[in-house]
């Protein structure tokens, strides 16, 4: 029989698969930016690629040293974008629903980690609203600030 930990694990195992899978193993890192507040799931995520960072659609851009393009993309298509996106709500909305078969608190918030070499997943969980009670902030917003905290670290 299935515990709630083996479910929440391999929803957010092809969560990684997906995201792994657009950018063709080409990425060091992946950061993946999951939100869940009152009927609203977010799914978004970006790259490390050989020491820089790129949103999903800025793959093509990456260059080595000299100029030369280093991870060339075969598919970032808006369409490509929009599959990948659709599969991690999809399974953004299973892990709401394995919290509920298990009677377990759906985070609000789900920031992963995956360390491509090290195959190694990290994940950290909030269970407050983040931006349902701020009339201001969207989850583009959330998204976009741990984006340009992550690129700032890096350089």
């Amino acid at each position: 029989m299935k515990v709630f930990e083996d479910s929440f694990s391999e929803l957010q195992a092809d969560m990684v698969a997906i995201c792994l899978e657009y950018v063709e193993n080409k990425a060091d890192e992946i950061f993946i930016y999951c939100s869940y507040e009152p009927k609203m799931y977010v799914f978004d995520f970006f790259y490390r690629i050989d020491g820089n960072i790129f949103h999903k659609h800025q793959l093509n851009d990456a260059e080595n040293k000299s100029g030369v393009a280093i991870n060339q993309i075969d598919d970032i298509s808006k369409e490509r974008q929009k599959a990948a996106l659709k599969i991690g709500n999809q399974n953004l909305k299973l892990i709401k629903k394995v919290c509920e078969e298990f009677n377990k608190e759906m985070p609000t918030e789900i920031k992963l980690y995956y360390n491509v070499n090290q195959n190694s997943l990290k994940g950290k969980y909030k269970y407050d609203l983040v931006y349902s009670n701020d009339e201001n902030l969207l989850p583009d917003d959330i998204f976009d600030l741990w984006f340009e905290e992550i690129k700032s670290h890096n350089a």
